[in-house]
């Protein structure tokens, strides 16, 4: 029988599916430390961000035949590594991209009407009600307003489809692709094309009030793209910690130059730096973009297809 570490966990429904299957999923969590030793009894393992799959680990699990993230980004896993061993990794990209993109548009609301502010200070014991509702007075509306999507892929024209039907203005930036179609799709059936060509990040953030990140890694925002960037823009991050300097992002925090931040991912997760949690101008979440139960159900169905497929093939 095909044994699967589902070391991160996996949705009930796909656990099911699985063993319906024919196949063994074991969802006890076992240590980054003992996976040295206890990898090498299964034929493919599961992860979501906190399992790490380096060369190291993979070296010392031959038997190893499949390697799969609950999740888009795979930059806990060494997958051209694995790759050259024979061992292909998957992701699970379409399963989660409605819930991120809708995570980011609950932060845009929650910095445009002081929304995680008020709702701190009216709970508070000394909460002034008269006091915080003159304070929180200058919200201000999303739609007319231009939105930067920052890697065009099916998150970020997730959230390009939200702000079309907030009525934004949607600028994308995307280095594979020149134009691409965000589809509105309504409940009576109804649907409208908008096609949305690509431009430069620079030619982007200087246009956009809002902008949202959706890429898979590295280090894409410092100082000098916070400086060219309008004055009180807002700024989502739902991608990998870091993409953003997070010293530079203080700083015009600080100063105002940006209006708030989101941030559902941190450099130091899972203990980010505190005077980011903290920040009045910081929205936060502690890396919850795909955690709605209905991302976990088809991220389930989408693991399961690929293990079956996969050894389908062998």
């Amino acid at each position: 029988m095909i044994r699967i570490l589902a070391n991160d966990g996996i949705a009930d429904n796909g656990k099911q599916l699985l063993e319906d299957a024919g196949y063994e999923v074991v969802t006890d969590k076992i240590a980054q430390d003992d996976l040295m030793t206890e990898l090498n009894n299964f034929d493919a393992i599961i992860v979501r961000s906190a399992t790490k799959v380096r060369k190291e680990l993979i070296d010392a699990s031959p038997n190893l035949k499949a390697i799969l993230r609950g999740g888009v980004g795979i930059d806990n896993i060494d997958h051209e590594y694995a790759e050259s061993k024979g061992i292909p990794t998957y992701n699970t990209p379409a399963a989660s991209s409605e819930a991120v993109a809708e995570l980011v548009f609950g932060h845009f609301f929650a910095l445009s009407r002081f929304i995680h502010r008020s709702n701190r200070e009216l709970v508070a014991k000394d909460g002034d009600f008269n006091k915080l509702k003159k304070a929180y007075a200058g919200g201000q509306q999303l739609r007319g307003r231009t939105l930067a999507v920052i890697g065009f892929g099916r998150i970020g024209m997730a959230a390009a489809r939200i702000g079309l039907g907030l009525g934004m203005k949607v600028v994308a930036v995307d280095p594979f692709k020149e134009e691409d179609t965000v589809k509105l799709e309504f409940a009576d059936g109804r649907s409208i094309d908008f096609p949305i060509k690509t431009i430069s990040l620079e030619e982007a953030i200087k246009q956009a009030d809002y902008i949202t990140i959706h890429v898979p890694g590295g280090n894409l925002i410092n100082t000098d793209e916070i400086a060219s960037m309008k004055d009180g823009v807002i700024i989502a991050n739902t991608s990998r910690g870091g993409v953003i300097n997070e010293d530079a992002l203080l700083e015009a925090l600080n100063s105002g130059k940006v209006a708030g931040v989101a941030l559902d991912v941190f450099v130091g997760e899972p203990k980010p730096r505190r005077d980011l949690l903290e920040h009045p101008r910081a929205s936060v979440t502690p890396h919850i973009g795909a955690a709605t139960n209905e991302a976990q159900d088809n991220i389930g169905v989408e693991l399961f297809e690929k293990i079956r497929d996969h050894f389908a093939k062998k």
